[in-house]
């Protein structure tokens, strides 16, 4: 039987908060313990302040109106006929280019949020913004499984905690197990109609992981993991790259009072893009996965809007700190050390 609600004791990243983000309506964290993040407290799952489809389209049309720089592109659609939209930001072939891609699991909700506040702010005339915007090529892919995140599929969602989010697209397939077969819509688009095209020479895929992983057996729980492409094809100076990628990211987010990274024990087949665009087309790419999902069969999987407010920002840290690095050529001196004694992910859940 479905459950409509989740009220559960989510032994989860949750903090006393104590202000809003302007402008987004999403909860910022607040005091943390003397050992860091306090991870304890109860949820109830509410998506109400989840962009829908329709509300992403709207902003990022709205943007694109009132923004110069912004450049708006639909690239494909999806198997229920939803355009996918790509979000670009300077086009000069002198400099490095950047994909930022969320969503390719439609239960991964809060990437996708983080990526439209940086498409926001990429939108505005800051001073950052320009130097950023005069030295790099932002490529934002926001939402590549759309009907997914809609829970708009052809197939039940009876088993799922709120029957909203599922990982897979319309065709019950999952999109990070297309990048060499390219059988479902989302994925050829992706790959004929952005990396071809545009050649992007890094990208950060984002997702969402467990709520229980931990930093390997410390017991203490992770805001996220990250891990670079492990497939035995990648190039040598493409993994360096990657790793140096991985090292400006887990700085930005070890900094933060709520971030602890793990080390991801990802696969290593072509399939996951990770690997498989590494592989293929020289991208020096990175995993950033984040704590907890909006929807699941398994209940220590989904994570309640408690703690929305601090991971969104984890992404936005991640993906400003990425582009800073780039725009100044700081990722060149990024310290790469650190990846051989990370802990990998365990996981503590049922």
């Amino acid at each position: 039987m479905k459950k409509k609600l989740l009220t559960a004791a989510v032994t989860g990243a949750l903090f006393t908060f104590g202000s809003f983000y302007a402008g987004t309506g999403t909860i910022l964290a607040g005091d943390n313990g003397p050992n860091g993040p306090n991870y304890n407290g109860n949820e109830t799952i509410k998506n109400e302040r989840l962009h829908s489809y329709e509300e992403m389209v709207s902003d990022l049309e709205k943007l694109d109106q009132r923004s110069e720089a912004l450049q708006l592109e639909v690239y494909g659609e999806s198997v229920k006929k939803r355009d996918l939209y790509l979000a670009k930001f300077g086009m000069n072939e002198d400099n490095p280019t950047i994909l930022f891609l969320t969503q390719q699991h439609g239960n991964e909700t809060l990437t996708t949020e983080g990526a439209l506040e940086v498409i926001k702010y990429l939108s505005s005339n800051g001073k950052n913004v320009k130097e950023i915007l005069e030295n790099v090529n932002v490529l934002i892919a926001p939402r590549l499984n759309v009907d997914g995140a809609e829970g708009d599929v052809n197939f039940s969602l009876e088993d799922y905690v709120s029957g909203t989010h599922t990982r897979y697209n319309a065709n019950e397939v999952d999109l990070n197990r297309d990048h060499v077969d390219r059988n479902q819509p989302e994925t050829k688009a992706l790959h004929e109609n952005v990396l071809q095209k545009y050649q992007p020479d890094y990208m950060i895929d984002l997702h969402h992981q467990g709520t229980q992983t931990t930093l390997g057996d410390t017991g203490e729980l992770v805001s996220g993991s990250i891990l670079y492409p492990t497939n035995d094809e990648v190039d040598s100076v493409v993994r360096e790259q990657s790793k140096k990628l991985g090292a400006v990211v887990y700085n930005a987010v070890e900094s933060k009072g709520y971030g602890l990274l793990s080390k991801y024990p990802g696969g290593s087949a072509q399939t996951i893009s990770r690997n498989g665009l590494a592989a293929e087309y020289g991208i020096s790419t990175l995993l950033l996965e984040m704590r907890g999902m909006a929807d699941h069969y398994r209940e220590d999987y989904v994570l309640g809007q408690k703690s929305n407010g601090y991971l969104i920002q984890q992404a936005v840290t991640a993906m400003k700190a990425s582009l800073n690095a780039l725009a100044d050529g700081s990722i060149e001196s990024a310290d790469t050390s650190f990846w051989d004694t990370l802990p990998e992910s365990n996981y503590d859940g049922e």
